[in-house]
């Protein structure tokens, strides 16, 4: 049945996903283009750490420091070389390799503590590179930051929309295969009890390694494209504020679905843009993060899984409660 429903899922994001394509062409809005960048983007972020959170079981407060790496690495590029879509490319391999390297050494140092120990270090980890990147001035120009040109192709808002929805695209279903996968069942068992899948014999720690090398190389593919959204990049790509819309964005989406994270990412950006486009029309609204709270705590009453979650499980109870009473009538 979860099989099925998690086809059905896809299906229908493939053909949301179509709809986004065709949308550029049928209606010119500059502003929605790039507001539904920001979301692709975010998605990307989300869909990445909810592949910790909510695949694995693990709490990172120090996700923002693989975004910051693909954000500083494609702008660094851009402004010390040519913007061709050869040094476009050089860079997303250099992230690529970078992510995963620190990925790979963070998992080592820190996936051994347990919950809040491991949540309290990827935190002070990540706060390490913030204030590399305030320091290292002569390569991040510090707090101030710096702008940087793009490769011509990506100029062109629409060609970069496209860019974007595609990747997101790609990573859901890339996703979607590795935690179906028997390595991402394992993951799964990891979440549920730790203790029970060590003592089946598997080495939890190396499964927990490979999660986290797969969720970092995906967040610094999401810092590359922001960095390029903004044409621009400083030190606030590493603050924490980065790895906790990310969490929020999990959260509100559903944790452990994927969908639930690009749900998440869409609600959180649309409404941070109309909640500030109200701003403009009443000085009330100027104090836009409370009402964004009061929108967090209704969503976390009402949706206590999540969106996603919630609805899925709503749905499970109904298809559930006929069976109930055919076999309940077959027992009588």
């Amino acid at each position: 049945m979860r099989w099925i429903q998690g086809n059905r899922m896809t299906g229908i994001i493939l053909v949301i996903a179509a709809f986004l394509l065709l949308l550029p062409f049928v209606y010119e809005s500059r502003n929605l283009l790039i507001l539904l960048t920001q979301v692709f983007v975010f998605s990307i972020f989300a869909m990445s750490y909810d592949l910790l959170l909510g695949f694995t079981g693990i709490v990172s407060f120090g996700h923002a420091m693989f975004f910051g790496i693909g954000a500083y690495t494609m702008g660094i590029f851009m402004k010390r070389f040519e913007p061709t879509l050869g040094y476009f490319f050089l860079a997303v391999l250099t992230t690529i390799v970078l992510t995963a390297i620190v990925s790979f050494i963070v998992g080592l140092l820190t996936l051994r503590l347990k919950s809040h120990f491991y949540a309290m270090l990827t935190l002070s980890l990540s706060g390490l590179f913030l204030v590399l990147a305030e320091k290292w001035r002569t390569m991040t120009y510090g707090n101030d930051g710096f702008t940087f040109r793009v490769p011509e192709l990506l100029i062109d808002r629409t060609n970069f929309y496209l860019l974007c929805l595609i990747v997101m695209v790609v990573v859901f279903l890339i996703l979607k295969r590795f935690t179906n996968s028997p390595l991402g069942r394992v993951l799964q068992a990891v979440r549920e009890n730790e203790q029970r899948t060590e003592s089946l014999g598997f080495h939890v720690l190396h499964y927990k390694i490979a999660a986290s090398v797969v969720s970092g190389v995906l967040a610094g593919i999401a810092g590359i494209l922001y960095a390029i959204s903004l044409r621009f990049v400083n030190t606030s790509v590493f603050a924490m504020d980065i790895t906790l819309d990310a969490l929020l964005m999990t959260i509100i989406g559903g944790v452990g679905t994927l969908v639930g994270a690009m749900i998440g990412a869409g609600l959180i950006e649309f409404a941070h843009h109309w909640l500030t486009e109200l701003a403009k029309e009443h000085w009330i609204f100027e104090r836009w993060i409370i009402f964004f709270g009061i929108i967090y705590i209704l969503v976390v009453m009402f949706f206590p899984r999540g969106i996603v979650g919630t609805l899925s499980s709503l749905t499970w109870k109904r298809k559930k409660q006929p069976a109930v009473k055919k076999e309940e009538k077959i027992a009588g």
